[in-house]
């Protein structure tokens, strides 16, 4: 099934071959988080010390921004258990960027807020990532505008530069309330010697473990969790320093679904509950039975986690539309799960993606396994279920949320399914099809 390459590692299949039908049962530990261990990454570049990030996930998306860092002049080791340990360097090489890498992922958008400290000039690659449709920059630019950065775009690199001398900002409004540009503005004033209010941030799961981060580093954070945060910035960070991300949202959110569509008896463990209580919420409101065990915190001792067993349930569609909103709200990168989730529904199910235009269209591609998704405009789809799954062959979408809805449709379709060219769930997911595959998916890469 999943064999390794001859040096212990197991192989990355680029397609799996997939027998729905067949019942999961057991149970999962979800990984940390993907979001917050790229976050934690470009923060790395504020602290002159070592640091060490325990239990990181092996994604795509850590491997290119490691990839980036160690173009930079960072040195980084894989330790055991998936722990990474990152020294960096006198000084950073910003002229042997690897260009490649750095276009492959939009985290490279948050190199800005470490190096505006001590890099006068400096030009980064534009950055890439998902294809989700048109996501400005300009949010990230108001912000770092307060801290004398300023961009102009030529030939495929942002070109920086920074003010000798700048007024303290004092306070920042985000035009805004996106979980990159929080952490980039946050960054920003880690390292700025006088305090920094944040309004009109993120308090999102990723921004909340950045913080905890910087905590370590003895930067003092106030209102953590909320939408107002206040950072005391310190001049000279240099300290070896031990963090633990915590666990994944969005990878729990999709082990539920899997078990939900699947109609299967399974246990998620470590669930950052305070992040998924809102999809929660909806789904029991369709009839979902599910139950869970006593909170316990994190290895960051901060993120409040839980075990949940979901079982076999007959689902009905909620009496409103399900759309997203920044936290404490439904997650935008669980929505698409709920396309899945709705075609398993008894009526019809209207989902608003208003965040990016080019999403809602891939997950018409479930059509193919026999949904009915009907997509209104590039935002809107109306879901009819339930309905009856069948396999086929299809091509992973370039989208990352949108491609694992499409492998967990296929453990509902009846028949084989393939699903190709699956590099795009490597960068949000570690070894995803072979988990599923020990609690009893059929799924072998080809």
């Amino acid at each position: 099934m999943f064999d390794n390459d001859g040096t212990g590692r197991t192989r990355t299949p680029q397609h799996l071959r997939v027998r729905g039908g067949a019942l999961l049962s057991g149970s999962i530990d979800v990984k940390t988080s993907k979001n917050a261990g790229v976050a934690l990454l470009c923060a790395s570049l504020l602290n002159r010390g070592t640091t060490t990030l325990r239990r990181v996930a092996r994604i795509e998306e850590v491997n290119r921004i490691l990839r980036v860092l160690a173009s930079m002049g960072v040195h980084y080791e894989w330790l055991d258990d998936g722990d990474l340990r990152l020294t960096p360097p006198e000084r950073l090489d910003l002229t042997r960027i690897d260009a490649d890498a750095a276009r492959r992922t939009r985290s490279i958008i948050m190199f800005l807020g470490p190096l505006l400290h001590d890099y006068p000039e400096f030009d980064l690659p534009f950055a890439g990532g998902c294809k989700l449709g048109d996501r400005t920059v300009e949010p990230h630019m108001v912000a770092l505008r307060r801290f004398g950065l300023a961009v102009e775009a030529a030939q495929g690199v942002y070109h920086a530069t920074v003010k000798d001398h700048v007024d303290p900002p004092g306070a920042i409004v985000l035009t805004e309330r996106g979980d990159t540009v929080t952490e980039n503005a946050i960054m920003a004033a880690a390292r700025h010697p006088v305090p920094t209010t944040i309004r009109n941030a993120s308090c999102n799961y990723m921004v909340q473990d950045l913080c905890f981060f910087l905590e370590r580093l003895g930067v003092r954070v106030d209102g953590i969790g909320t939408t107002t945060i206040t950072v005391h910035g310190r001049t000279d960070i240099n300290a070896n320093i031990d963090y633990a991300p915590s666990e994944d949202p969005i990878e729990a959110w999709s082990l539920l679904a899997a078990a939900i569509v699947t109609e299967s008896e399974i246990t998620v463990r470590r669930v950052p509950i305070e992040f998924v209580e809102i999809e929660l919420a909806l789904t029991e409101e369709m009839g979902l039975v599910y139950t869970r065990s006593g909170e316990y915190l994190a290895a960051n001792g901060r993120t409040r986690l839980t075990d949940l067993t979901v079982f076999p349930s007959h689902l009905h569609a909620p009496s409103d539309k399900i759309h997203p909103m920044p936290f404490p709200g439904l997650n935008i990168d669980n929505l698409p799960f709920f396309a899945l989730i709705a075609s398993c529904a008894e009526g019809a199910t209207m989902i608003h993606d208003w965040v990016y235009e080019n999403r809602a269209i891939y997950l018409t591609e479930l059509n193919r396994l026999g949904a009915r998704v009907r997509l209104l405009d590039p935002h809107r789809i109306h879901v009819e279920g339930p309905v009856r799954w069948t396999g086929a062959e299809v091509v992973c979408p370039p989208a990352l949320r949108p491609a694992v809805v499409l492998l967990l449709g296929m453990l509902r379709a009846r028949g084989v399914s393939e699903l190709r060219h699956i590099n795009v769930i490597h960068r949000g997911y570690e070894q995803l099809a072979e988990r599923l595959h020990r609690l009893g998916a059929e799924i072998e890469p080809f």
